[in-house]
């Protein structure tokens, strides 16, 4: 080929990229132009480049992060609500990201703070709404035996005002529903932290980080202050038989809820106080929308791992959001609390644990699971034990449990068979059973075996990989 022939076919390929290429034409010089045109005319080329770019780069980077994401450990966390998702996630972040944890100590404080003085509100609220009991054969105009009493427990309300006002100030700051919900509600995301001077080092745009105001540290020095000069009246309140007697006779039992901390009044309302990763792990609150962890291992045996851990909303109006992460997920930990003589908060007619049943039925049997490793935590062990030992039964709650032994062995295996059945009953394909009995606010047995189960879904992948 001559070099006219060449030079032919290189003008031509030029013609056509120039009619493709939507730059060239939208920007090519048009006759007749001035020079202030043809200076707007190149700026605007300019800045159509840099958007070009910055568009490329945004999708290679999104690129990068599909690529990562498929290579890291995706973990969905899955479970009704106050089955102890949350505790699970902070004992994983605790075993593989203890730095990062450990910076987050300064949340941790206030929320534990606010769990306690939101049992004191629960003890209030009892008080306030039992009515005093008539002795019929007392004669008329005679006030009651236990009068002393509740103006005592009068006064110590009126003392503790300062106190709840302030609490109500901070609650307020966080809380997505303040006054609808018993508990802390925040929206997903570390927003609600940064309120409580946490930045997160993942969160690199300073505008998008909701940094906390002089008033809203304000409110947090006030309710460390208010708290350690309530110390007192608090466990004057928490240890007085008659508010003992009153909560047992309206079936309030505090010890056995979330984020319960009357025994530690003392040390929880010292101006030195920190909290331990045992206070974390049973602080509560409650994450409104799912909420997607990014973890990078930073300990020796897995330096570098990356993990996506998802927690997703546990309550029955929350469910429908949990399908989307059915097809990009590697490995579910179901929780399943044994707590089979409780019932939900949002429908009082139905026994958690019976609940808990219907969606392991529903995740065994979904076919985008098909592949899925599902791992169940038979969690709160520990609070089945108290609960037999204090002599409740299980068939009066479950009557198929018959007269099996109402002891922890027994009911344990009764329970567990059950899921077992149902997993090998209902699972499109077949695939192991692997379960766990836990009490996740034990963080050393629970880190050995999150570790544990980390170790095991690697393996897992492997070997469908056919890599061993």
């Amino acid at each position: 080929m001559d070099s006219f022939t060449r030079k032919k076919g290189k003008e031509k390929a030029k013609d056509a990229e120039s009619v493709e290429n939507p730059f060239i034409v939208r920007f090519k010089a048009p006759a007749n132009e001035t020079e202030d045109e043809r200076i707007r005319r190149v700026r605007a080329f300019q800045d159509a480049q840099r958007v070009s770019r910055q568009i490329d780069e945004n999708l290679a980077d999104t690129r990068r992060k599909i690529e990562r994401r498929k290579r890291a450990m995706r973990i969905l966390l899955l479970g009704q609500a106050e089955s102890g998702k949350s505790a699970v996630l902070k004992n994983f972040r605790m075993a593989f990201t203890p730095s990062h944890f450990q910076k987050e100590r300064i949340v941790w404080k206030t929320i534990v703070q606010l769990n306690l003085i939101s049992s004191v509100k629960t003890i209030l609220s009892v008080f306030e709404d039992s009515p005093d009991e008539v002795d019929p054969t007392t004669p008329p105009n005679t006030p009651p035996a236990d009068e002393p009493v509740k103006r005592c427990l009068r006064r110590l309300h009126l003392r503790l005002s300062p106190l709840l006002s302030v609490e109500t100030n901070v609650n307020k700051m966080l809380s997505v529903d303040p006054v609808g919900s018993k508990d802390i509600c925040v929206r997903a995301g570390s927003g609600w932290k940064s309120k409580l001077g946490f930045r997160d080092p993942n969160r690199t745009s300073f505008e998008s980080m909701d940094l906390p105001t002089h008033s809203q540290s304000t409110n947090q020095d006030d309710l460390s202050r208010m708290l350690e000069a309530s110390k007192d009246d608090i466990i004057q309140l928490w240890a007085d038989p008659h508010i003992q007697e009153l909560l047992s006779n309206n079936e309030v039992n505090l010890p056995d809820m979330p984020g319960f901390f009357l025994d530690d009044v003392s040390r929880i309302a010292s101006p030195d106080y920190e909290p331990t990763d045992y206070d974390i792990v049973r602080a509560r609150v409650r994450t409104v929308g799912v909420e997607e962890h990014h973890l990078i291992a930073e300990t020796a045996a897995n330096k570098g791992s990356e993990f996506f851990i998802a927690d997703v909303g546990g309550a029955r109006g929350s469910r429908w959001t949990w399908i989307p992460y059915f097809d990009d997920v590697q490995a579910i930990l179901f929780l399943a609390p044994l707590a089979f003589n409780q019932m939900l908060e949002e429908d009082p007619r139905v026994n958690r644990l019976e609940d808990t049943l219907m969606i392991w039925r529903e995740i065994c049997a979904n076919v985008l699971l098909a592949d899925c490793n599902i791992i169940v935590f038979f969690n709160k062990k520990d609070i089945l034990q108290k609960t037999l030992e204090a002599g409740t039964m299980v068939n009066r709650f479950v009557p198929s449990y018959g007269d099996q032994p109402n002891d922890v062995p027994h009911v344990t295996k009764y329970f567990k068979d059950r899921f077992k059945a149902y997993h090998k009953r209902l699972s499109p394909k077949p695939r192991p059973f692997i379960s766990h009995e836990t009490s996740a606010i034990d963080t050393r047995s629970t880190i050995a075996l999150v570790i544990a189960v980390h170790d095991g879904i690697i393996r897992n992948n492997l070997q469908r990989s056919d890599m061993i």
